[in-house]
């Protein structure tokens, strides 16, 4: 595994001859130093925050156990296949995802620019959640958490803590001690009037994002020499804190109970629900990478579930419970438990609910933490996994934005690797300013409904049919065969071909039917910002169609001749000199 994987001279396909564009000499592209410098890179790119609290959430809201039913088919016919023709497509073509496109469609290049458009969005509002994140470590160095007790200057009267305690009393007011400390300590949206007025700049957080970014310079500024080693930490400490953080939640009271819950299939929930070298074996990694990606949810979940089962424990609820939603309660996605105790206290029982989206990283596992013996020891491993994970997939997406730009750019970037991803870093910083003020966690939640949602996948759509239909899956599966020595099977053609993209429109479709408003700690959004926020995804989007017609304009001859030339792969003459990073995914 740590040897220097060989380098070809270049695919077989596409030689010199009459007709055929020349390719300007490229600059010497870097080379992962070993395979498991691209391995840990790759993961840790696919294993993000969203591992620790979407999957374990959506698994409590959609029967427990038995949504890994549809969750496997999911990875088995859409995720895998998708994933497979990514590190195909970047491995035999060695460019970034805007170039690639002339070897493939040269029409829909635009999905290149809509890629990377969607990377700036995502880096605009994910590293906001990390510096978050890096305020809570700071803070957990502390013999007592701060968000342990009700003693704090930032609390309210309505603060009540509820641990350890019987007969509490909650009413529709009630915050628990983690919840105001997330939003009057951490976000202080007290202080924003919403999206009319977001407020001025937390400089704290302000002070926490310029150091994520530092990090996040020093490791991309000389390409995959630096971030391949830095993934070896980052990649890797996750599972250690994941391993001890599991260990501890199994030895808690009542951890069995969110096992269970976790394990027992509930069919009526689940029916109730909508649902690098050039011969390198990209076939192994891309099954390596899932495999890894799914056992990190599965994993997640087990540490998340015990906690849940720990807090049912000791408020003596089912874990259950808390996938009841009750029209009197707080249903805003990022909602506090308190809140949603009074609403069923007349019913004689309470809620136990686990929060949508990051709250179930800054207040439910926190709360739980603060509880335990040894808090401040669990406090500090668990925010620094959450900072090790958010920073790997942070690497993964810019690495890919500058790949993309340097390869369309050779001649002006090729010597300015440097100052370019300054300069890209800047733009990010400058970008997530908006995330930083009072009201940042309402731009942040737009940001992620909007910035990376439904656009993501549309793109992905048209490029897995650009790819199988009109690149043609017999050439993909020549391509993959000059790597690999073997022609994908029956399976990976049938999926590439219908059954990606028929599943990849029918959430793309479900996503654009169904769109509830948008609400964050009670805060309705308005109407104008859903608008926006359509502008948002739809900025990205446009790239397509827009190119297109660029394309067909400045391309001469008939409407015929045009279509013709423009969904016809380019032949290049490719420099014998050229070294393939090979290693990476297309787009």
């Amino acid at each position: 595994m740590g040897e220097r994987c060989p380098v070809p001279a270049g695919p077989p396909q596409h030689d010199g001859g009459p007709g055929a564009v020349p390719v300007p000499p490229a600059h010497p592209r870097d080379k992962w130093s070993k395979k498991m410098d691209f391995l840990l890179s790759v993961v840790g790119f696919a294993v993000d925050l969203g591992n620790v609290w979407r999957f374990p959430y959506i698994c409590y809201q959609n029967g427990g156990g038995a949504f890994l039913i549809p969750y496997t088919l999911m990875a088995v016919f859409g995720g895998v296949p998708l994933f497979y023709m990514e590190l195909a497509l970047g491995q035999f073509h060695r460019t970034g995802a805007i170039p690639i496109w002339k070897h493939i469609c040269p029409i829909f290049k635009g999905i290149g620019f809509a890629i990377c458009i969607i990377g700036l969005y995502v880096s605009f509002y994910y590293n906001t959640i990390i510096a978050w994140a890096l305020y809570y470590f700071y803070s957990s160095f502390s013999g007592t958490l701060p968000w342990a007790s009700c003693d704090n200057p930032w609390n309210t009267p309505n603060c009540t803590n509820y641990f350890g305690r019987n007969n509490v009393t909650w009413t529709n007011f009630s915050r628990s001690p983690a919840e105001e400390f997330y939003t009057r300590k951490v976000l202080e949206l007290q202080k924003s009037g919403g999206l009319y007025n977001v407020g001025g700049i937390r400089w704290q957080l302000l002070l926490c994002l310029f150091l994520i970014f530092t990090i996040v310079y020093f490791s991309l500024w000389k390409g995959v020499k630096t971030s391949g080693k830095v993934v070896w930490v980052t990649a890797t400490l996750p599972y250690l804190v994941l391993l001890i953080l599991l260990l501890r939640g199994a030895t808690l009271p009542g951890a069995w109970r969110g096992v269970l819950f976790y394990l027992r299939p509930d069919w009526g929930k689940l029916l109730s629900t909508a649902l690098q070298p050039f011969h390198n074996n990209c076939y192994r990694d891309a099954l390596i990478t899932s495999a890894v990606n799914c056992l990190t949810s599965f994993l997640s979940g087990f540490v998340i579930f015990t906690v849940l089962g720990y807090m049912a424990e000791m408020r003596d609820v089912e874990v259950e419970d808390g996938c009841m939603e009750d029209s009197e309660a707080r249903t805003a996605p990022l909602c506090a438990i308190p809140a949603l105790l009074a609403s069923t206290q007349k019913k004689g029982k309470t809620n136990l609910h686990p929060f949508l989206g990051p709250s179930l990283l800054f207040i439910t596992y926190p709360e739980a933490i603060a509880n335990m013996v040894g808090s401040t020891f669990f406090a500090i491993i668990f925010f620094l996994m959450m900072i090790t994970l958010g920073l790997d997939s942070t690497f993964g997406g810019l690495e890919a934005v500058i790949t993309a730009v340097m390869d369309e750019y050779p001649q002006v970037l090729a010597r300015h690797r440097e100052l370019f991803v300054l300069g890209l870093i800047t733009v990010c910083f400058l970008g997530s300013l908006s995330t930083l003020t009072y009201g940042g966690a309402y731009v942040v939640k737009l940001l992620e409904e909007f910035g990376a949602g439904c656009s993501i996948l549309a793109v992905v759509l048209l490029e897995t049919i650009a790819v199988s239909w009109f690149y043609g899956i017999q050439r993909f599966s020549h391509d993959v065969k000059a790597m690999l020595g073997f022609t994908p099977g029956l399976f990976w053609k049938v999926c590439w071909v219908a059954i990606s993209p028929a599943l990849l429109a029918f959430i793309v479709a479900s996503s654009l039917l169904e769109q509830p408003p948008l609400a964050l700690f009670g805060y309705q959004y308005p109407a104008w910002s859903t608008s926006l926020g359509h502008l948002i995804g739809a900025s990205s989007f446009i790239c397509i169609p827009v190119y297109m017609v660029y394309k067909l304009v400045w391309t001469p001859g008939s409407l015929k001749q045009r279509l013709a030339v423009c969904i016809r792969p380019e032949k290049t003459v490719r420099d014998p000199q050229v070294e393939a990073v090979g290693m990476e995914p297309a787009l």
